[in-house]
């Protein structure tokens, strides 16, 4: 039975002091969603997708796709300025092989970093190990296989901090495990820093204005707990963490991402709502954006930032015939309003 769901994509771009008015662009109708494509011409609506990540790069997002029974693809794009709305898998549909190592299998977190290159982790099967692919945006989306993990399995999301020399480190939650994957592009080298007695689920890490005390933030696995650690002490090598309970959420994060206010941001498993933090002051949950009458699938909500500061918020709804709405924001502003929820839609 395919899984009935539709979503809404909103372009967020918040000022700090006002409410922000959303412009509807444009709606796709049923009958044009249900249009039959190929692969290469667009997917489907009769395809299982459900989006888990989202990267926003240009006038393109990304999504990584979970992984159900009958799934074609992994990674799929959808062109902003495109009004056929077709989600087109990505970079190439030949480039999706579950069982082949040397392609993508699933697909997991997904990042942007500044040269415009999409990082993404990717699971593996039960005979290939997990690894982690480059997609050069900015040239004509090349592909290359950066790195091997000596592991296969769930995988669920990364953060990239860059090094003045043009490389970077990331840091990489599993499922269920209690540590912390590092990644060195320098040396081309993996680690494991052990986070005894904490699973690690969602994270985040705090601005480079934090140098030389930068933070990464993590969820505990099915658990509303938050947690941090010292950057500079996994990227120094070290093989057990000690991290820091720094509050609880008002549920279980499955997504977080840091604004350029040092503002930490949260969307929920079966949650309507997402949250925010501001990390400069004591722990505070603060109610960001609540969507009425949303029924709560168990990624409801994800979002990203573009490298302008816009944000993108994607929303599911389980029940609903599929739809899909695109939103524009009228203020040029690009910070973020933590405490207002104020959203007015024409």
């Amino acid at each position: 039975m395919n899984l009935v769901f539709s979503f809404v994509t909103i372009l967020l771009s918040i000022s700090l002091t006002t409410a922000v008015n959303f412009t509807r662009v444009t709606e796709w109708p049923d009958k044009l969603a249900s249009r039959p494509h190929t692969l290469q011409d667009g997917i489907s609506k009769t395809d299982n997708l459900v989006l888990v990540h989202m990267a926003v790069f240009e006038e393109k997002m990304i999504f990584s796709v979970e992984k159900l029974k009958g799934t074609s693809v992994t990674l799929v794009s959808l062109l902003m300025n495109d009004a056929s709305a077709k989600f087109i898998p990505f970079p190439s549909s030949d480039m999706h092989e579950y069982g082949n190592c040397d392609k993508f299998e699933v697909a997991a977190g997904i990042r942007v970093e500044s040269f415009g290159r999409l990082l993404m982790l990717d699971e593996g099967s039960f005979h290939c190990n997990a690894k982690i692919w480059a997609i050069d945006m900015k040239n004509k989306n090349q592909i290359k296989l950066i790195h091997r993990f000596s592991f296969h399995g769930p995988m669920h999301d990364l953060v990239i901090q860059e090094t003045p020399n043009g490389k970077y480190f990331a840091y990489i939650s599993r499922v269920n495990k209690q540590h912390i994957v590092v990644y060195s592009s320098e040396r081309n080298e993996s680690w494991i820093a052990y986070t005894p007695g904490t699973e690690v689920f969602s994270i985040a890490l705090s601005s480079e204005g934090q140098e030389p005390v930068r933070q990464l933030y993590f969820s505990k696995y099915d658990s509303t707990e938050l947690y941090s650690i010292s950057v500079a002490a996994l990227r120094n090598g070290t093989r057990t963490a000690n991290p820091k309970l720094i509050g609880k959420w008002s549920a279980i994060p499955n997504k977080m991402e840091m604004d350029n206010h040092d503002t930490l941001h949260a969307s929920f498993l079966w949650k309507n709502y997402t949250s925010s933090w501001n990390t400069s002051e004591p722990f505070k949950e603060q109610r960001f954006h609540e969507v009425a009458g949303l029924n709560s699938f168990v990624w409801p909500i994800t979002f990203a930032w573009n490298e302008r500061g816009t944000l993108y918020m994607t929303v599911f709804h389980e029940k609903r015939v599929p739809k899909f709405e695109l939103f524009r924001v009228e203020d040029s502003a690009t910070s973020i309003n933590a405490s207002s929820g104020k959203f007015n839609f024409e």
